[in-house]
Formats: structure tokens, sequence, C-alpha cells
């Protein structure tokens, strides 16, 4: 590993997950030496406990957050808005690896959808055609199934039900995939022995993550500087407005300061606001790159729900990965159904802790605890789609609230769009309608838990008025930074967006290296 100077102005990266880790593994590999800072610890396989709350107090991050809004989650998890990854590897390290694309219509929702009365629907200022080939270079790189000659994984129990489902109810777009979980060995990574603990860090390495592929191949190449427990708290400028250092805070409470000579901030739709906020300064008063007043606002975390159904014999859900297929179907635009964009059906399975926690939270009883005691016999599916953006949903500074280093947590607020309930009842009629096809007893919903898919907060634009950044991820207001995650997302889509995160950050890392060679940046 590579050890540079705290006095040398490096490319720094803020955050080690889908999009910070590719960064970090692309410009390394096009010889550009990289600072990558992240805030959580560096666990391996090692480490990792196949428990399901061991393994989430062991990764999850878990320093204070505030939640306000109508939506549920508010009321069942006000400290913990979203369940996401504070490790190196981020959540890579926790993702069910499904890879699906978004379709050409979800780049361009304003044009497509029109206008929805309380909705801020942006058009990206890209298309799918520009992304088309960092897409093949991620599938390629992430070994997802189904795509460029890699085969499926095997059918699980849970997904045997749900395809059956799927094929009654006159569903024709369903499969074990796209998953960047390998069926076969692969990129070095070997197969998978389908343990279903893809959500607890996955300790065979057979599921793609920045930890397992992109971090170890950047630190192989010698010009990679990785320092776990770095928790990034302040991006400071010049007189010019530019960027000039990162200021972080390492284990034992130090503060150190890292000069920069480009700033690339990966650290998820929550904590990338939380830091351009946190950087204000007399050029910047409401915040680093943030002249629009778009940062932190059109927070995203997608429409979901889940459907569970019990059977009369063993469906043994957790045999075989966590997520084991998709359908399609109803992911297209189809505004007859009473709701603009789409979803996708995925097969979920949880261990009876998070069916304890997540069922109902709150509930208890016979019916309740019948649900528990019938896991053996339980088949599942999780709805997400595309939720509609709003300038209200957004990630702001806590007034009141402090973290472990006297800094104001972040405060995520949102409330449902009608859009995003239409869409989620719409749903759950078709989960029940599916299982019941194929049998099933009892059918219960589940409401969302923490959110797992976190976008929006530094979108793009083509206007610099409507947003933070530009189509290559680089901020309107302060060129040498960039936002490298789901921050950027103009819009959510309806397809789980790591597989977005990673085609975008490695377009990103080509136009940066690219600027770099050039002086351009």
């Amino acid at each position: 590993m590579k050890a540079i100077d705290k006095d040398e102005a490096a490319v720094v990266v803020i955050g080690s997950g889908a999009g910070g880790g590719t960064i970090a593994y692309e410009l390394t590999k096009a010889g550009v030496p990289v600072v990558l800072l992240e805030a959580g610890p560096h666990l391996t396989a090692d480490d990792y406990v196949n428990d399901e709350w061991e393994a989430f107090n062991q990764m999850a991050w878990l320093d204070p957050r505030t939640t306000t809004g109508s939506w549920r989650i508010a009321r069942d998890f006000p400290a913990l808005p979203a369940w996401i990854v504070k490790a190196v590897g981020g959540s890579t390290t926790h993702w069910s690896g499904a890879t699906p694309r978004f379709h050409e219509h979800e780049f361009k929702t304003r044009s497509r959808y029109g206008r929805i009365d309380g909705a801020s629907l942006l058009d990206w200022p890209l298309s799918l055609k520009d992304l088309e080939p960092y897409y093949d270079a991620a599938e390629i790189k992430m070994g997802s199934t189904h795509r460029h000659g890699r085969p499926p994984l095997p059918a699980t129990n849970n997904y045997k039900v749900f395809a059956n489902g799927a094929e009654k109810i006159g569903y024709r777009y369903y499969a074990t995939g796209p998953y960047a979980t390998n069926a076969e060995p692969y990129d070095g990574r070997p197969a998978s022995v389908q343990d279903g603990f893809n959500f607890q860090g996955d300790k065979s390495g057979a599921k793609w993550s920045t930890l397992v592929s992109e971090l170890p191949k950047a630190l192989q190449s010698g010009l990679l500087d990785l320092r776990p427990e770095s928790q990034a708290v302040q991006i400071t400028h010049d007189d010019r407005g530019r960027a000039d250092a990162v200021l972080y805070i390492d284990k034992d409470g130090n503060l150190h300061r890292q000069a920069a000579r480009l700033v690339c901030v990966a650290g998820n739709a929550i904590e990338t606001p939380r830091l351009l906020l946190m950087s204000a300064s007399p050029l910047f008063p409401d915040g680093l790159a943030n002249s629009s007043g778009m940062v932190g606002r059109n927070y995203l975390r997608h429409t979901t729900g889940s459907v569970y159904a019990q059977f009369e014999k063993p469906v043994r859900m957790w045999r075989g990965e966590t997520m084991s297929g998709i359908i399609a179907d109803e992911s297209r635009h189809d505004p007859d159904r009473g709701f603009a964009g789409g979803y996708y059906m995925e097969p979920i399975s949880i261990g009876p802790a998070f069916m304890a926690s997540f069922a109902n939270p709150g509930a208890w009883g016979p019916e309740f605890t019948a649900r528990l005691d019938a896991l053996e016999c339980t088949a599942g599916m999780w709805i997400v789609g595309e939720d509609m953006p709003q300038e209200t949903n957004r990630v702001t500074l806590s007034s009141t609230v402090t973290d472990q280093f006297g800094l104001p947590v972040p405060n995520v607020h949102y409330d449902d769009h009608p859009n995003d309930i239409a869409m989620r009842e719409h749903g759950y009629r078709q989960g029940e309608e599916l299982y019941r096809a194929v049998g099933a007893g009892n059918v219960w919903q589940t409401p969302p838990y923490p959110s797992t898919h976190n976008m929006g907060t530094a979108r793009m634009s083509q206007d610099p008025a409507d947003g933070v950044v530009n189509e290559f991820g680089r901020a309107h207001d302060v060129p040498n930074l960039f936002v490298s995650d789901g921050s950027v997302f103009t819009t959510g889509a309806s397809a789980n967006p790591t597989l977005t995160i990673v085609a975008l950050a490695t377009r990103q890392a080509e136009y940066i290296a690219e600027q770099l060679k050039t002086g351009g940046v």
C-alpha cells in the first residue's frame, strides 16, 4: 500500500462503497495515486459472523441520526432511517447483489411522465445510450449472471414458488438474475455456497463487493493509500473556491488534514450531503457546492414493501441466496395502473430475528407469533419501485443532536408521495395474487424497513439551478469536487441502484483521468 504524505495534494476519495471503491480502483488502474478515507473499520470474511443481529451490530452505520416526516420509518425506527454499512467496502458488503439496468424512459421522467403534482421530476443530463458501454463494463467486472455469457444461479425453493406464481398470473419476464453473485468461479471469486447470508457480509466472497474485488486490486497497484476509521468532517477550499483539503477524524478522535488536488465524495446519500453542508464557509454560506440550494434535497429511497405467504409444506426460504430472482413485468411505465413509473418484484429471505423486527414493528399477539412459527413454510418477496423526487424530502443538519465528535447529525425527512402509495398498494395486490395462485394460505404484507437504497440529495442536472453536479458528477460550483455515489441520481428509477452507481463511477473515473492528464481540472 502506498503511503501518501498528508501535505501532498492528492486525489482524495471519501467512502469505499460502490461509488468510492470503484473510483479508487479505476483511477489507480489509470496510474493516479489515491487517498481513500473510510469512516468504518476494515472488516474481512474472517471477521463476519453468520448471525443476523450480531452481524447487523458489527457492520451497520449506527452513529446517531434523527428522522422526521410522515413515513412509517419515523415511527418504527426513528434513529435508524437507513440500513447501510460503516466499514471498508460500504454497503456493497451488505447488498443483495441484484443488477438490473435502468430503462430508457427512466432517464427522461419529466419528459415521459409529464408534470406530477408535488413531484420535482427532472430529466437526467445523460441517456441510456450514454451509459450502455459503462453498464457493459460494470456487468463484466461484477460478473452479473445472465449477462455476457455468465451462467445463472440455481433456483432456490423461494424462487421456485415465486416463478411458478409468476407463470400462473401471466408474467413473462422472470429469471434467477441478473445478480452479481457467482454461479461458478469468476475473477478470483468462488462460486456461491448458497448459505443465505448475503446481508451479513458473505463470508465466501462469491458476491461482488468493492471489499473483495476493486480494493484489493487497487492496493496491489501500489497507488492506493487506504485509511479505515477515518471519518471526513470537512472539505476546505482556497480563495478561488477550489477544494484544497479534507479534514478527517481517526478512531482515537484526532483531527487530520489531507491536502487535496481533487476530491470525490462517495459517503452515500445521507453522509454526502451532510459533509457538504458541514463544509459551509463565507464563500459557500449554505454549504459547499450548494448555490442551487439543492444539496440534501430530493432524497430518494425507493418505494418498498414485502409480501410473505404461508404454505402447507416447508419452503425453507433461507436456503440459497437471500435474493434469488426478479420479475420485471411491472417495471414498465403504464399510467393506466394508477401511478407513474414501475417496480420490480424480487424474492427475499430473512431469518427469525429480522422477521420479528420488520414484519409489523410494534405488533404482538397470536397473529404475530403465528407468522414466526410458520417461518419454515413461508415464501417471501420484496417490492422495489421508483419513488417520486420531492424537494421537501431532504437531509439536513440537526440543530439539537450531535454525534460522538460533537458534530451535527443528519436528519432525514421523508413523506410518501401519493404515487408512491399507489405503487406500493398495487405491488401488494400483485404479490398476494401471485402467491394465492400457487396455493398460499395466509398472505401478509410488511411495511418498508430502514432504507437500503438511498439516492438523490446531490442530483445531476443540466442547469446548475436545478441540481448539484453535471453529467459526470462534477460540482457545478467547485470544479475539482466530484460526487461519486447514488446521491447524483436525478431520479431513482425502479432498478436496484448498485449497478448504475458502479457504471456512473466508472464513467466518472475515465473523465477524471482524462481531465487530470489534460489539465482540465
